[in-house]
């Protein structure tokens, strides 16, 4: 049974996304990889925390040195997947399709994504019977 991932705050966030596209890193990895600017003392804070809630477990440098390497332990996609369940719980009453129909009408979709978007949902509905026939 997988258990519930606590939500990330937008700095824990921008961590994690670092140790997914890596798959692992030393705190001075991640700190030389954020978009902004975060000390050094900041981003070892934010990884122990990370630790804790469960998305991150630690291994020893195998070449041997002192820093501990960080490895995702939640797979980004299911991080997605909880985090998109607790914003349309809070959000939208529950109702996912409110947040698919608010993305359709407000976001600056091209036709392009609107084509993804449909063939997700013709992928989920699964094939169509033909109308007319008997």
């Amino acid at each position: 049974m997988k258990r519930e991932v606590p939500t990330l705050t937008r700095a824990e966030a921008e961590v994690m996304q670092v140790l997914w596209e890596r798959e692992r890193a030393t705190v001075h990895d991640v700190v030389a990889a954020l978009p902004r600017a975060v000390a050094y003392t900041t981003a070892l804070t934010m990884v122990r925390i990370l630790e804790k809630k469960g998305y991150l477990r630690h291994e020893a440098d195998p070449d041997g040195g002192r820093a501990y390497l960080y490895l995702p332990a939640i797979p980004q996609s299911q991080a997605r997947r909880e985090h998109v369940r607790d914003l349309v719980r809070r959000l939208f009453s529950g109702r996912p399709q409110d947040l698919l129909a608010g993305l359709v009408e407000e976001e600056k979709l091209g036709p392009r994504e609107l084509e993804a978007l449909r063939a997700q949902i013709d992928a989920r509905l699964g094939p169509r019977k033909k109308e007319g026939k008997k």
